[in-house]
């Protein structure tokens, strides 16, 4: 069995044209152009953000029939989703152009309501950039051994929907309020208290549990779903490399595909890992310029989530 999902080297070609440099990054004056940060649209992007995420919990509210409050429900999964993806474009310092603003939004609007320690995050997601699969690689545990089997990615999935992977995560967030580090007490601390606000919000409006059955239970089990799925998705099966195109899939996005998991252009990974200092709007265009110069190659993405998700789950069944 093939323990690697890692392109044909004959699809690992030098990019042609004066854009993309022979390692896929952009030469000086077109990463200049990529790079500049739509700070306002940024601004209006986050506050849509929670605006929706209000409008999913009144519509339920006032709803109030099974249908609504499933939907809610996962909804609801999805919003983590979305405050996971900006706090993580917030940890790269590219939402704002301002750093206090960067990192005053990162944390207080999105970081922390998503239980997310993000100057921690940050420290360890650098290390993921500098070299996936090395030996200060963070996420291993999230994609190392794929391809897997059916049956072990079952498991997997289920534990994720039933909450197991969220609580276990939880358990060690609530360790860190007495933890000897000082950066991750006070970070656990300053989650806390924001999950106190938004609970004291649900209570102020008479419907207290809200807060644990459309904030709480969403992040502790759709968001983990989702974002395990992204996750494979994003480098599961592939191999320590200087080449990015071995550590990580590209795959064709779809409307379906960016409204659940890969909100914000996140679903273009490869792009993102080739030059992780270009903010989220520009990953498109930069993407399209990596198949123009032939640094992506036909046979090396993935026509659909569905299809590379299918060889994650090709392996020996255990």
């Amino acid at each position: 069995m093939t323990t690697t999902l890692h392109p044909d080297p004959a699809l690992l070609v030098e990019p042609t044209g004066d854009r993309i440099s022979s390692n896929g990054r952009p030469t000086p004056e077109f990463r200049e152009h990529l790079r500049r940060i739509p700070s306002w649209v940024n601004a209006w992007i986050v506050a849509f953000v929670w605006l929706q995420t209000i409008a999913v919990i009144a519509a339920a509210v006032w709803l109030n029939n099974p249908i609504s409050w499933v939907l809610a429900f996962l909804l609801m999964g999805r919003a983590h989703v979305q405050l996971n993806i900006l706090q993580h474009e917030a940890a790269h310092r590219l939402l704002f152009a301002n750093r206090r603003m960067n990192d005053w939004v990162g944390r207080w609007m999105l970081a922390y309501p998503a239980f997310v320690p993000i100057d921690l995050y940050r420290r360890g997601h650098m290390a993921h950039h500098r070299e996936e699969f090395g030996p200060n690689e963070p996420d291993i545990p999230m994609y190392r051994g794929y391809p897997i089997g059916r049956d072990s990615m079952r498991r997997k999935l289920t534990r994720d929907a039933l909450g197991i992977t969220g609580f276990k995560l939880m358990r060690g967030l609530f360790g860190a309020l007495g933890s000897s580090n000082t950066d991750a007490r006070h970070q656990a601390r300053r989650i806390f208290a924001v999950q106190g606000a938004l609970l004291a919000i649900a209570i102020l409006f008479g419907h207290p549990w809200l807060y644990p059955l459309l904030w709480l239970l969403p992040s502790l089990t759709v968001w983990r779903v989702l974002n395990r799925l992204r996750a494979i998705a994003e480098h599961g099966g592939m191999v320590r490399s200087s080449d990015r195109r071995e550590t990580t899939h590209s795959v064709r996005q779809s409307a379906w595909a960016r409204f659940w998991f890969v909100p914000f252009n996140t679903g273009w990974h490869l792009a993102h890992h080739t030059d992780s200092g270009i903010p989220f709007h520009s990953l498109p265009e930069y993407h399209r310029e990596l198949i123009c110069s032939g640094y992506v190659q036909d046979g090396l993405e993935y026509p659909n989530y569905r299809s590379l998700w299918r060889a994650l789950a090709s392996g020996s069944q255990g």
